[in-house]
């Protein structure tokens, strides 16, 4: 059994096409199928059902996906380690972040990694939580930057939570705004932007909106973060959003929601069952001490705020 056998057979069966896992994979299509028939030869049964052109996984494909996912992600970690020995002037971290902590904190973070490991090759994954979290669990990410609580019982996944964030009503800069807090129930009745399905922004609005007794009206539905934004600024709506994408957007005020208000918890997560390469160590040192200097600069964003212990970060050596 061969790792690049194993790729293969991953990349037909994230596509459910010979063709396009061929064309992923850059090779020929008639390679790539030889090479998962020698493979399904040296295993002893079929891994793939091939009828009317549609492919799917057999029970002995199903069996062997996740674990060939963790053979290739180990080599590939250990590939990385090898490399990092030159004293971290080569390697990779792969990093999973939400759409609004890519626009806010993290996009500083990641200069500041660049400008001390200019050799190490930044590989960002922009998405919402849940979908971050299973790549994490399937090893397509070092670490990723997530919104508790964990959205998977994966007990190989562990989490370090850095940050707590307010969530405020956005809204157009030009409308008058005379007091200093919102409550849920004053969002009874008005346009509303909301988020595409399965954003955690949108469960926790609409979490808070039915325990206030009322359904939210949507103006309009199905955007990510900077669509939303857009849309709040063209006075569509209004939208329930984390205050620091509001950083640099003077065409919104945020509205502080009345005490306790919302709030989220922001968290590191990665495989307690995978070493983490040196390069993924130096990228959280890095983005623990460039947190803890923001806030003792007074820097971090208007409702942001460090969890106690991330305080005693250092910098990476």
């Amino acid at each position: 059994m061969q790792l690049q056998q194993l790729a293969y057979f991953v990349a037909v069966a994230e596509t459910r096409h010979f063709t396009q896992a061929a064309e992923r994979m850059r090779v020929a299509q008639p390679s790539l199928s030889k090479q998962i028939k020698a493979l399904e030869s040296e295993l002893g049964a079929p891994l793939f059902s091939r009828a009317r052109g549609n492919v799917a996984l057999t029970a002995a494909g199903e069996a062997l996906l996740p674990l060939a996912r963790r053979m290739l992600a180990d080599a590939d970690t250990a590939r990385q380690e090898v490399a990092e020995l030159a004293g971290l002037r080569r390697g990779r971290v792969r990093l999973g972040a939400t759409p609004s902590l890519c626009a806010g904190l993290l996009a500083d973070a990641l200069a500041r990694f660049h400008r001390e490991y200019p050799g190490i090759e930044l590989l960002v994954e922009e998405g919402g939580s849940r979908d971050l979290v299973r790549a994490l669990a399937r090893g397509q990410l070092d670490l990723s930057v997530i919104i508790m609580p964990l959205q998977s019982d994966d007990p190989a996944l562990v989490t370090e939570e850095i940050l707590r964030e307010n969530l405020v009503v956005a809204s157009p800069s030009h409308e008058r705004v005379r007091r200093p807090y919102l409550r849920i129930e004053d969002l009874r009745g008005r346009p509303m932007v909301m988020f595409r399905r399965g954003y955690d922004l949108r469960e926790a609005t609409l979490a808070a909106c039915r325990q206030a007794g009322f359904e939210p009206r949507f103006a309009v539905e199905g955007g990510e973060m900077d669509a939303v934004l857009r849309f709040v600024e063209a006075g569509l709506g209004v939208a329930v959003v984390p205050s620091m994408v509001l950083d640099g957007r003077p065409g919104l005020t945020g509205i502080p929601l009345a005490p306790p208000g919302l709030r989220r918890t922001i968290a590191l997560a990665h495989r307690k069952d995978v070493e983490q390469t040196r390069a993924a160590q130096a990228f959280r040192a890095t983005l623990l001490f460039f947190l803890a200097e923001a806030e003792h600069g007074g820097e971090l964003p208007q409702g942001v705020e460090l969890i106690r212990g991330v305080r005693d970060s250092t910098r990476p050596a």
